[in-house]
C-alpha cells in the first residue's frame, strides 16, 4: 500500500491539481500541499520500515551466528 497505492494517488492528485490550476488556483494549491504532505509521510514510513527490517535481520543474523559457535 505504501509502495504503490498511496504514491500513485499522490501523483494523480498532483496531476489533477496541475490541470485545475488555471480555473481554481486555491484548490490546486491545496491539492499540491496535500500531495507534498502525503509523499513526506510515505517517505518517512518507508524509511522506518527499511531501518526496522535491517536492524531485525542483522540482530537475527548475529544471534544465529552466536549459536553456531
Amino acid at each position: 500500500m505504501f509502495h504503490f497505492l498511496l504514491p500513485f494517488a499522490a501523483y494523480a492528485t498532483l496531476a489533477v491539481s496541475a490541470y485545475a490550476a488555471r480555473s481554481h488556483a486555491g484548490a490546486a494549491l491545496l491539492g499540491v500541499g496535500a500531495t507534498v504532505l502525503l509523499l513526506l509521510f510515505i517517505g518517512i514510513h518507508n524509511a522506518w520500515d527499511a531501518v526496522t527490517y535491517h536492524v531485525l535481520v542483522k540482530k537475527r543474523g548475529q544471534h544465529e551466528a552466536g549459536e553456531r559457535r
